[in-house]
């Protein structure tokens, strides 16, 4: 029987977490995307803290009237400055079983755009 498409992101995403992990020098960029937000949190797995995060919920970018593609290219910058103050350059990233596709990669090259690499 075939796996519903939750079974199959979160086989994926566990998949993915075997591999990756954050320090406090380079923490992990984890994103989630609903069908209508989209949210990134960097975080410490050493010590499981989130060091910060930001969403498409929050006010400078839900006041934005953008499309979806375009308000994660907002989550990923608000996510690189909050990351810039807080000291970190340098991430991993954790697609969380998504695609690297759509709003996971404009997320993606926003955090770029912003001063992060990875």
């Amino acid at each position: 029987m075939a796996l519903s498409k939750y079974e199959r992101r979160e086989r994926i995403r566990l998949r993915i977490r075997k591999t990756i992990s954050g320090d406090e020098q380079r923490p992990r960029l984890a994103v989630f995307r609903s069908n209508k937000e989209i949210y990134a949190q960097l975080i410490d797995d050493e010590s499981g803290k989130t060091i910060t995060a930001a969403s498409s919920r929050d006010k400078d970018i839900d006041t934005a009237k953008v499309n979806k593609s375009d308000a994660a290219k907002l989550v990923g910058k608000a996510i690189a400055e909050k990351a810039v103050k807080a000291g970190v350059a340098s991430v991993t990233f954790d697609r969380g079983g998504y695609l690297y596709h759509g709003r996971v990669k404009s997320l993606a090259e926003g955090a770029r755009e912003g001063g992060l690499k990875f």
